[in-house]
Order: C-alpha cells, then structure tokens, then sequence
C-alpha cells in the first residue's frame, strides 16, 4: 500500500510537469490539441473534450505529454497558421518550455510547506556533533589535546563544523604520510627513489620550500639517465615542463608508451608531490563545554586519517511555527535539496559517482514506501519533494528531447534569427529520445538488480 501512495505521489508530480506546460500555453493563447496524462500505451483509463482540447488518461500513469497542431506532421488536414505553436514568439515559447520546471519547483515549495505546518519544523540539514567517546589508541595527539567526552565540536581551524565530513576532510588533509616511495617494475621492488637518486632527495627539499622545478626529459632514449628505474624500462618520455609549488600541486604523468608501472600500488605523482610539500596539518578545535568556547592544543590524524573519536549526532532543527517561519524555513529547505541536486549531477557527470548508483523509478518508489511505512506520511511529502526538484534539473538539461534541449533550440534560434530546419531538430530530438529511453531501461535494470541483491 505504501509502495501504490509513494506511486501515486511521482504520478502527481509528472501530472503537475504537464499541466505547467498546458496552462502556461492556454494562458499564452496557443491552441492545445492533446492533453495526456500517462503514457499513450495501453488502454485508455478516461477521454474528454475542453473546448478545443482533448484530455486523456492512461493507465500507465507515469507519463505525460502536451501535443500542439505542430505535432500532427501525418495529418492531411489544413491547419490555421496561427494555432501552429512554431508560429509563435520565440518569448512565448520559451515560457511554455520552461513552465513545467516552474510547476515542478513550486511544487516541491508547496509540498515543504504543507510538511512545515504540519511538523512545526524542518530539517537544517545540519547536526550539533558531539564527543560520544574516544577510540584512538593511547598516545594520540587527541588525548593531549584537551578534547573530552561529551564536548561539542564547534570550529576546526575557524571553520564551523556542522557535518561528520566536514571532520573527515581535515581528518584527511592532517593525515600523516612517511615520505618513503617504493617504485615496482616487472614485480621488481627497488629503494625509495629518494635513496636511488640523490638528485631527487635534493630536489624534496626545494618542493618543501614551495619553489618551481622544471623537468625536461630528452627525446633521446638513449640519454634516458634518471635513475635505475628508467633504465630498467621507461620509454618514449614525452618532454614536458612541470610547475610544482606548494600552493599548487598538480604534477601529472606525461610518459608516452606502450607500457604501464604500477607505482606502490596506488601512488601516483601527485601522490609522491603532496607527500613531499605536505607536512602533517593540525587541526585546531574549538569546542564548547559547559556552554564556553574553548580552545583546544593541536590534534592529528594517524596515517589513515583517523583521529579517534565517536560521535553523536542532534539534528538541528529550523522552527516553523509563524506564516512567517514556514515561508523562510520552506524557501531554505527548497534551496538546500537543490543545490544537494546540482552538486549530485556535477558529480555524476565527472564520474565521482558511479552510475551504478544511479536509481530510476523503481528504487525510488520502493525506498519511498520504506520511508512512509517506518517513518510517516510526510517524509514520503518530504521525498516527493526532493524528486520534484530533481525533475526539475534534470528536465533542464542542455538535451533534445528535454525543455533544456528545446530551450537550447529557441536560444540558437534567436542567435541566427532564423527557425531551424524541423527535419533536423526532429531527427536530433529522436536520436536523444531513444538514448533516453535505453538509459531509462538500464536504470530500471540496475534498480530490479538491487532489488534482488537486496542493495536497497
């Protein structure tokens, strides 16, 4: 039952999608022939007619769609140059191709609304992190720092602390590293370079004093003379000038070749660069105890980037009590899962998240209707929302077949002033519907696949 509500709720918000796009249009005076909801396929739940509008509803209800004059290239019909929606101001139509994300983002405030005057509150998306016990070994630099069970972590280095990564990050950035680097070539483990070539120790301490290095390999393979570790196999060094400070470590391998040296199993240049310039960072905790700031002596990571404590988290809640604070603690809300969304996609796009982890609808209703079974109604509201606004995004995505697609097509329109050829736009718009479509098969695959191994 809870899986058919959490359906039904990303139903209401393709239904909302579509109806931003119908009104926004009808409002606009541009003739509308179809209105659907749910995909033509199947049977046909319901039909009528509005005016010169036909309204229908299928049973597979995930889905929907807008069909204006234009959209009819098979009818033989003559049609009235002024219904045709390509007729049509370039402003106009862009404001019909983006009402659906309009609909889609007031929707999710809506809904956040309705949760906050129902809750009183809303979630900050932040914690007050808490010292819950100390795990590191004795001898930690944490013992020696003063830190405390029961002592709320308020600022690391002047950075206020509201999330556990954010202590993971300066957990990681004090992590200590040994400096010794171990080169393997063909299963065999030679010195630490430094100890190999003492022109390399020399330079180390150049890199620690921030200045730049040049390295200029020859072309010559034969006047290769770096170190043993050249000679055992290194070839075709493409030259390159290297510029490495302590402000800026970005040293790349630029060797060129047929083959591949695993350098200490996952140590690459960048690694060896930082393990140089970086000594170990403190980490400055300001913590409060006895509702006092205090300031604690320098704490260190181990090598793993572990300091060594357990926390406990309270989530920190905004009030929603007055019109006033429901407006600004809804508006917040809405703000926060958007950027959460757009940061989520850069990730996506850069490859930092897999696309394995990448969820369509049926990992979606079925997480929904976990969340509305163990914890309520409205945070499956709550969810809905956060899919309203990633709709949203997504929709507005530089892609033929999306409104950011169409909304691309109208901007180049207006740079050539000139409509594009339609057969082209139509064989673009195509070729992306059905990458769309085959991407959506994947997910779903991926989503029954979880499902079986149990995943989610």
């Amino acid at each position: 039952m809870n899986i058919i509500i959490m359906l039904l709720l990303i139903s209401l918000l393709i239904l909302v999608h579509e109806l931003g796009h119908f009104l926004s249009a009808r409002a606009l005076g541009i003739k509308v022939e179809k209105f659907g909801f749910g995909l033509p396929f199947g049977p046909t739940l319901f039909q009528t007619k509005i005016g010169d509008t036909e309204i229908l509803v299928h049973a597979l209800l995930l889905g929907g769609y807008v069909a204006f004059p234009d959209d009819d290239t098979e009818s033989k019909e003559e049609k009235n140059p002024e219904d045709l929606f390509k007729n049509k101001p370039i402003w106009k139509r862009a404001i019909v191709v983006s009402a659906g994300v309009i609909a889609n983002v007031l929707c999710a405030i809506v809904l956040v609304m309705i949760t906050a005057s129902v809750w009183h509150k809303l979630p900050a998306g932040k914690y007050n992190i808490d010292v819950e016990k100390i795990t590191a070994p004795k001898g930690a630099s944490v013992y020696s720092s003063g830190l405390q069970k029961g002592d709320r972590v308020y600022k690391i280095n002047g950075t206020e602390i509201f999330q556990p990564l954010q202590i993971n990050k300066f957990a990681q950035a004090s992590k200590k590293y040994d400096g010794q680097i171990t080169t393997e070539i063909y299963n065999e483990t030679l010195k630490a370079l430094s100890e190999k070539n003492p022109e390399i120790k020399d330079a180390y301490k150049v890199l620690e004093k921030g200045m730049t290095i040049n390295l200029i390999p020859t072309k010559d393979e034969a006047a290769v003379k770096l170190s043993k570790a050249a000679l055992l196999g290194m070839e075709k060094i493409k030259p390159e000038e290297i510029k490495l400070t302590k402000e800026q470590i970005n040293l790349r391998d630029k060797i060129q070749g047929q083959k591949t040296f695993l350098i200490n199993t996952a140590i690459s240049l960048s690694d060896i660069a930082k393990a140089l310039s970086d000594t170990q960072k403190p980490m400055y905790f300001t913590i409060i105890r006895d509702g006092k700031q205090i300031e604690l002596k320098p704490i260190y990571s181990d090598e793993k980037g572990i300091i060594g404590i357990q926390q406990r988290l309270e989530e920190i809640l905004m009030p929603a009590n007055t019109p006033k604070e429901i407006i600004t603690a809804s508006l917040a809300y809405t703000w926060r899962i958007t950027d959460l969304t757009v940061l989520g996609l850069e990730k996506l796009f850069t490859g930092q998240i897999p696309m394995k982890e990448l969820h369509g609808i049926v990992a979606i209703t079925k997480v929904g209707g976990d969340m509305i079974q163990h914890t309520g109604f409205f945070n499956g509201i709550l969810l809905t929302a956060i899919i309203s606004i990633n709709l949203a995004i997504m929709n507005l995505l530089p892609i033929p077949a999306l409104d950011g697609g169409h909304l691309l097509f109208l901007i180049i329109e207006k740079i050539k002033g000139k409509p594009l050829d339609e057969e082209v736009i139509a064989k673009i718009s195509n070729f992306f519907f059905m990458l769309l479509i085959i991407l959506m098969l994947l997910i779903v695959f991926n989503d029954i696949f979880a499902l079986i191994t149990k995943k989610i």
